[in-house]
């Protein structure tokens, strides 16, 4: 739908100035036949290796933020020995898990127990190939990329299980077993409070999910997207859902319950030491890193300006889009780190609890609503002849009352049910001679 607003150079194929440098600087000396074919996969392998350069680095220097963070959260002042500031602590961390003593359990079934540890990172890895870190620096624009985000990022949960019963021990199966029945549960709500904003956008490609959300191009040449504005701005109650979903599907405070120290060691991983439970922790980094990053385009805009009109997306020949995307992903990632410096752990029953009873039906109805509103906003916003911010203006405080009145009445309706239910009456076994010693809770 919104293919058409694309620049001609963040489309694939010809016009993508990497490959035309290439093609006129370093591939002259190649025949005709092979020189396009050598230039695309130059062009996508530098875009993989920088894009990869760029989360390695963004991946060591946020668990040194996380360090930093939560320790003043704490009222601590975190790392600060190795390097100015601490800067070189992710550094000593690495050297430090790279040469730990690798041990293997002795009744583990080693090839399972290994291969845990080797496949949890590709798939986490896999996920970045669609998230745009700017205009025109995606690794591939598919036309299914939400789809293929939350199917690729879905497989993390099979080596995980393969750790818990590799690893022989009770406490890494009953991680794993905790792990399989969270995700497969925050899946769904996740699922479903995205896919009003795919409906709104009409598509399930990231870059056309951040067309929809401002204006491409400037003066006569503009084109403005549906609903021309951020979602976060029409769709607040999805973006709530969508966070603590994927705070649950990254395992992150309060949501770890398959790696819960004071119950179950460490759950999955509790056998693994030096670069096997490395990976593990590289895994969960990635995947929070993308988590955030696909956050910032569903809902912030993406590499967008905050500003109206396109005010500072360019600094000159350079576009700023690499830089809000950043500072919007680095934003959500703050958030993830908040939540564990600040909020207690929830019980098993808890946690399922709250995705089945509260996050599924809320985002149903959101969907629902979403649906409704926007087939009748989207048919005035083509019959209209209102433009610029005016009209998406109109959308927006409309999704806004909408969503403030579907609120109310989930408050009102999840009070008067929890009112219903009551507190229930707790039986203890008999401690000895006599009968059961009863109480209310």
């Amino acid at each position: 739908m919104m293919m058409e607003l694309m620049p001609v150079w963040l489309q694939a194929g010809a016009g993508n100035p990497l490959r035309e440098f290439l093609l006129e600087n370093i591939l002259t000396g190649l025949s005709e036949a092979w020189r396009p074919l050598v230039a695309d996969l130059l062009t996508w392998s530098l875009t993989c290796a920088l894009i990869m350069g760029i989360v390695q680095v963004t991946m060591l220097y946020c668990t040194l933020l996380e360090r930093k963070f939560v320790g003043r959260i704490q009222d601590r002042i975190g790392p600060n020995r190795v390097g100015y500031w601490g800067l070189l602590q992710p550094f000593a961390d690495m050297v430090k898990m790279l040469t730990k003593e690798d041990i293997t359990p002795a009744v583990a079934h080693r090839s399972v127990y290994n291969l845990g540890a080797i496949l949890v990172v590709p798939p986490a890895i896999m996920v970045f190939a669609i998230l745009p870190l700017s205009l025109g620096l995606v690794a591939s624009d598919l036309s299914v990329g939400f789809l293929y985000f939350i199917s690729v990022a879905s497989v993390v949960i099979v080596p995980i299980f393969m750790a818990g019963w590799g690893s022989r021990n009770k406490f890494a199966l009953i991680g794993a077993m905790r792990a399989v029945a969270q995700t497969v549960s925050y899946e769904i709500p996740q699922v479903l409070s995205v896919v009003g904003v795919l409906l709104l956008a009409g598509s399930l490609s990231t870059g056309d999910i951040i067309l929809a959300q401002g204006t491409v191009g400037s003066g006569a040449q503009a084109s403005q997207g549906f609903p021309g504005g951020w979602f976060i701005l029409t769709q607040p109650i999805a973006f709530v859902i969508y966070l603590m979903a994927t705070t649950a599907e990254v395992e992150r405070t309060p949501f770890d319950i398959p790696e819960a120290e004071s119950e179950i060691i460490a759950g999955y991983h509790t056998e693994y030491a030096g670069i096997k439970f490395g990976l593990f922790q590289l895994s969960q980094y990635f995947m929070t890193i993308a988590s955030a990053a696909l956050g910032s385009v569903l809902f912030l805009g993406g590499w967008m300006s905050p500003f109206p009109g396109g005010l500072l997306q360019t600094l000159g020949p350079l576009n700023l889009g690499f830089f809000w995307m950043g500072a919007k992903t680095l934003l959500l990632i703050l958030g993830f780190m908040w939540l564990r410096g600040t909020w207690p752990r929830l019980r098993s029953d808890q946690l399922m609890g709250f995705a089945w009873k509260v996050l599924v039906p809320l985002s149903l109805a959101n969907l629902l609503i979403t649906a409704l509103l926007g087939w009748l906003l989207h048919g005035w916003w083509n019959a209209s002849g209102a433009q610029g911010l005016g009209r998406s203006a109109v959308v927006v405080v409309a999704f806004l009352a909408a969503n403030g009145l579907l609120l109310f009445g989930a408050m009102l309706g999840f009070g008067r049910l929890r009112a219903k239910g009551g507190r229930p009456d707790i039986r203890f076994e008999a401690t000895g001679v006599g009968s059961s010693v009863e109480g209310a809770a």
